[in-house]
């Protein structure tokens, strides 16, 4: 990039309407890097955001969750000594590739402060870090359409796994109902917590809803309780997220 100084009128026009380019209010030899910084910051901050997907992924494919994995094809290897392992290679691929481009970010801001403004130390360092850091993003960004569109998924396992826990993840909705039948926060926290620690103790062997049900402290009817461990409560905003991220279908 560079300024619009003493060049045609018509190919500044056409510079700026085409590319979207404008002119550099403050310029001296060089234009401030603070600009270049910003740009790859941003790229640093969508590489975080490929991160943060892919190690949700390796997450929910380790061995005792697997509510989803990366697509395994027909005779692929996961592991060379454990021929029973299906590694997440591409989102692990994925997390160090991310690293690489935030690490890029370093250099573009130690490349803001220019002696006099002029010097030219900058060039030999986004020689490095524009074409690697662009590309690299580039090649995760569809690395990850990839995982994500052959993304397989076992909502059986997810429910599997909310069971285990004896319906511990529905306390919240216990204890607010309870303070909203006029018992206080405190006494709600305790008798729900109460009756929680004994589902955590049995490993999800005893059941919060039975306990709660069976506490004579408990005011809320069995109906009352039922309904607040109706997972449908928590489901029922889910296409509306969906369409408010990926438009209306």
């Amino acid at each position: 990039m560079g300024t619009f100084a003493n060049i045609d009128p018509f190919v500044e026009e056409y510079v700026a309407g085409k590319l979207g380019l404008s002119v550099e209010p403050v310029s001296t030899q060089v234009i401030p890097r603070d600009r270049h910084a910003m740009f790859f910051a941003t790229l640093g901050v969508i590489a975080s955001s490929i991160e943060r997907l892919a190690t949700e992924v390796r997450h929910l494919q380790r061995t005792e969750v697997l509510e989803a994995e990366e697509f395994f094809s027909p005779g692929q290897k996961g592991s060379s000594a454990m021929p029973h392992k299906r590694n997440p290679v591409l989102t692990e691929n994925l997390t160090g590739l991310a690293r690489m481009v935030r690490g890029y970010v370093t250099p573009a801001m130690e490349n803001v402060a220019l002696w006099h403004e002029r010097d030219i130390s900058h060039s030999s360092v986004e020689r490095y870090i524009g074409p690697d850091a662009t590309i690299t993003l580039d090649f995760a960004l569809a690395r990850l359409t990839g995982v994500m569109d052959k993304l397989v998924v076992y909502p059986e396992r997810m429910l599997k796994n909310l069971n285990k826990m004896g319906g511990l993840v529905h306390s919240q909705r216990v204890l607010l109902a309870l303070t909203q039948a006029g018992v206080s926060r405190e006494d709600a926290y305790r008798l729900v917590q109460r009756n929680a620690m004994k589902v955590w103790d049995s490993d999800g062997a005893l059941s919060l809803l039975e306990l709660l049900k069976a506490d004579p402290e408990v005011t809320l009817s069995d109906a009352e309780l039922e309904d607040k461990f109706d997972l449908g409560y928590h489901l029922k905003h889910v296409d509306t997220i969906f369409a408010r991220v990926f438009g209306a279908a």
